[in-house]
């Protein structure tokens, strides 16, 4: 009976020091953005309040830097860094919904005077919305939609490419539906038409290529962009990845091997809290969307907001009122229904996107 006791003890105690090193380990990845935070608590005067207890506003940027593990192959490091994606994600206070909303990186924008991560800083500038995380990084980006949309961000996150294609190989492949054949010599992709699934390398050029899928518009590709952030979160829901301690393992490893976030964010507490809040929101009320654009005025390359409909989207999110989505053919609008403050005040105002539950295969 010693002898048995003594090694359950043993047994006990091999786990809990795997345990914490395994903790240790996916802790240590989290890269915690001390800058931003110095830079953002510098302006804090200025910048908005929280409207609504409970519900939060992250933003989640796509960094397109050449530098670190695995980027290089990506092209030539010029020493700076441009958003290549950027989307704020709102969830509700009730923890029932989740709204994605892109941001295109060709967006004219009010870009505030920031700190350059050279030293010094910039004017403020009227220019293209990634030009903001080029010259003062996630804290200036962070400035520029809290300006534009006068809603508190109240966490951030910087992606590489490496991150993502890991993100995606951790799960086994995302699946999607081609309703034509991909030939594209530059993303290095050659699809069939139909039921694929991508791996992480195959889904990095799927969402990243612009000219030679779609009608070669930054709207497209963002559009592509959420039809495959949907079939993930769908795929990570269905499979049970976050019930399952043996796949949940690779995912947290590759998601956090490439992370950058506020300092809130920047351990495995701080993610699980966020992940807590999200893991039972239905895939119907996870919803993905474009911010109303459209050509701007003096330069057809570029975009500009559409008002009043961007303001109006704003406000919702800002006081946690619902919105519906539909597809480009006005199909299957899908409301957050009764999450959100205020729902029954007024109809929820439909724009055009997509919910993690719909399917690209018709």
């Amino acid at each position: 009976m010693r002898r048995g006791a003594v090694g359950a003890g043993l047994l006990l105690a091999a786990a809990a020091g795997t345990g914490w090193l395994v903790y240790a380990k996916l802790d240590g990845n989290i890269t915690p953005d001390e800058a931003a935070a110095a830079e953002l608590a510098r302006y804090e005067k200025e910048r908005p309040s929280a409207a609504v207890r409970g519900a939060q506003n992250i933003l989640v940027i796509g960094s397109d830097s050449r530098s670190g593990d695995g980027n290089r192959r990506y092209g030539r490091d010029s020493g700076s860094e441009r958003s290549d994606t950027t989307i704020l994600l709102h969830l509700s206070a009730d923890h029932r919904s989740a709204t994605a909303v892109s941001i295109p990186r060709d967006l004219m924008v009010d870009v505030p005077g920031c700190r350059r991560a050279g030293g010094g800083r910039s004017r403020p500038m009227f220019a293209m919305f990634n030009h903001a995380f080029q010259v003062g990084g996630s804290a200036c980006t962070i400035r520029t939609v809290e300006r534009m949309t006068d809603i508190r961000v109240d966490h951030h996150m910087v992606v590489d490419f490496h991150g993502f294609k890991e993100m995606v190989d951790a799960v086994d492949g995302v699946e999607i539906c081609l309703t034509k054949p991909i030939r594209d010599k530059a993303a290095k992709l050659r699809l069939p038409a139909g039921k694929v699934t991508l791996d992480g390398e195959q889904a990095l050029g799927y969402v990243r290529a612009r000219k030679s899928l779609g009608n070669g518009s930054d709207t497209d590709r963002m559009e592509r962009q959420q039809r495959f952030l949907a079939a993930l979160v769908h795929k990570v829901q269905s499979n049970d990845v976050l019930l399952n301690p043996v796949r949940l393992y690779p995912v947290l490893d590759a998601a956090t091997s490439s992370l950058t976030t506020d300092p809130a964010l920047a351990s495995l507490r701080g993610l699980y809290d966020l992940v807590r809040g999200m893991r039972d929101i239905p895939t119907e009320r996870v919803q993905f969307l474009t911010v109303p654009r459209e050509s701007y005025v003096y330069n057809a390359n570029r975009d500009q907001l559409v008002e009043p409909e961007a303001q109006r989207l704003f406000e919702r999110l800002r006081l946690d009122r619902p919105v519906a989505v539909a597809d480009s053919r006005g199909k299957s609008p899908r409301s957050r229904g009764e999450s959100g403050q205020g729902s029954s005040a007024s109809p929820a105002p439909t724009f055009r996107g997509n919910t993690a539950a719909e399917s690209g295969c018709e």
